[in-house]
């Protein structure tokens, strides 16, 4: 039987978390800075522990503002400490829950920037491997935050996602572009089914490229995402595939 982690983006103050996370086998949890905050943190690490999923921290851009989802530039020094403290916060409160922190995913602005630009990479990877080495990082199907991770013996996990379109390199869509979210259940269903069964996806242009899929991500913030979840996590049932975490 075919396995898939199909994760989430939460702790990010929608009311929708409780209602997706029996569907998913990792959370990805915000960390306070682009998103949430302690008590919304020790919620979600709770609701996690609840359902059985996999917790992992979700650092982003300082930037409430604008969601994480602005470009921010910051020096090596500046941009491995914001990755340390939000990872290292959210191990603490793990382990006061008694539970493990399992993954780190970046958020937004500061996934997408790092996905292609090396020097980036390596910098989040480190601080991720300088807090747990056995943390599993996530990153962009093909980029540079999996290279980069792989040159450290970082674990890595190659994350595609659900409810976003992909260009012919296979970055995702910009946001600012028509056509950048997905949201008809039905074509992310088929997204999805392409990518775990056939490790293939075809972007806007209608061309098929290759990418490896080892976990499949869907946006807790996103208006569907309830009805995507569900949808998913069904239609993987029935074709024989089973959501574990990695």
């Amino acid at each position: 039987m075919l396995t898939v982690d199909l994760n989430c983006d939460m702790g990010e103050g929608m009311d929708t978390d409780a209602a997706i996370m029996p569907f998913i086998s990792s959370a990805n949890i915000a960390c306070g800075y682009h998103a949430g905050n302690l008590n919304i943190m020790k919620q979600t690490i709770e609701l996690a522990i609840e359902n059985k999923t996999a917790i992992g921290a979700h650092p982003g851009f300082n930037d409430k503002e604008n969601f994480g989802r602005k470009d921010v530039q910051l020096s090596p020094i500046d941009l491995y400490q914001l990755v340390y403290d939000q990872v290292n916060l959210l191990q603490l409160l793990c382990r006061q829950a008694a539970v493990r922190l399992h993954h780190v995913k970046p958020h937004g602005a500061l996934y997408n920037m790092a996905a292609k630009n090396k020097e980036m990479a390596q910098i989040i990877a480190q601080a991720v491997f300088d807090i747990d080495p056995s943390l599993i990082l996530y990153g962009l199907s093909g980029s540079f935050l999996i290279s980069e991770a792989k040159k450290i013996n970082l674990k890595t996990a190659s994350e595609v996602f659900a409810d976003r379109t992909y260009q012919n390199d296979g970055s995702l869509t910009p946001r600012s572009q028509p056509n950048a979210l997905i949201a008809d259940v039905k074509q992310s269903l088929n997204q999805v089914l392409q990518l775990v069964q056939h490790q293939k996806v075809t972007t806007i242009t209608g061309l098929t490229i290759s990418l490896q899929a080892g976990t499949v991500c869907l946006h807790g913030d996103g208006e569907h995402a309830v009805e995507f979840a569900t949808n998913i996590y069904d239609q993987l049932q029935q074709h024989q595939i089973h959501v574990k975490t990695i």
